[in-house]
């Protein structure tokens, strides 16, 4: 499959692309965007490999599938266009982040920042039916994004984990906690943020992590 995407992720990748389960994947998103508004747009469906290759991985955080109202889905998960107003769950994530290190709320909420800085901003599923969530769950992208991430527990270590809500937290089962940084909390939406997502503090502990291996800390 040609896609637009970091070069060392295309080749570790390439194996799962050729399997028959993601040809079929393929041939269902064709055909999705070819008869409706799908989002993100075709381009973006891999941005999130594009703007953090696998050599300057960091961070990895992990949604569900991509947001579904116009103009908001970029292929980084919890990300939005600039100009977009902020979903709530983004809202939550960045007072958090000003609670804890002390950065200002950003006037966009577009997180190629985020990404170009080493953190894989990874959606369980990539594609979704404009107005309509979770309309390509079960198609086939669990599958190949449980390979991302597995692929990334044998390559890589002494990387953080920020594992928000059960979803992302099943999904990451594989990755060693004695050779990572595994942060867990609720999920960052209305529905719980208030119940262990505010006062987390995962955003100072993972630059504090990422300092005591060698590593730049993220600019949040």
């Amino acid at each position: 499959m040609n896609v637009r995407i970091a070069e060392d992720w295309k080749e570790v990748l390439q194996s799962e692309f050729d399997k028959p389960y993601f040809e079929q994947l393929t041939t269902f998103v064709r055909q999705e965007y070819a008869s409706g508004q799908v989002f993100p747009s075709g381009a973006n469906i891999f941005r999130a490999f594009d703007k953090c290759p696998l050599d300057s991985l960091k961070v990895v955080i992990i949604g569900q599938d991509p947001y579904h109202g116009d103009g908001q889905a970029n292929g980084l998960c919890f990300s939005v266009n600039d100009g977009v107003r902020f979903p709530p769950s983004l809202q939550n994530i960045f007072q958090e982040i000003r609670d804890d290190v002390g950065t200002p709320v950003p006037t966009s909420g577009n997180l190629d920042r985020w990404a170009e800085q080493g953190v894989l901003l990874l959606n369980s599923v990539l594609t979704v039916r404009a107005h309509l969530a979770a309309s390509h769950a079960g198609k086939g992208w669990e599958q190949f994004t449980d390979a991302v991430v597995r692929i990334i527990s044998e390559r890589k270590r002494n990387l953080v984990y920020m594992l928000w809500g059960s979803y992302a937290q099943r999904k990451c089962g594989v990755v060693n906690a004695s050779e990572n940084l595994i942060l867990k909390s609720v999920h960052p939406s209305p529905l719980s943020a208030y119940r262990g997502f505010f006062g987390c503090k995962h955003f100072s502990q993972a630059n504090n992590y990422l300092q005591s291996v060698g590593k730049q800390p993220i600019e949040w």
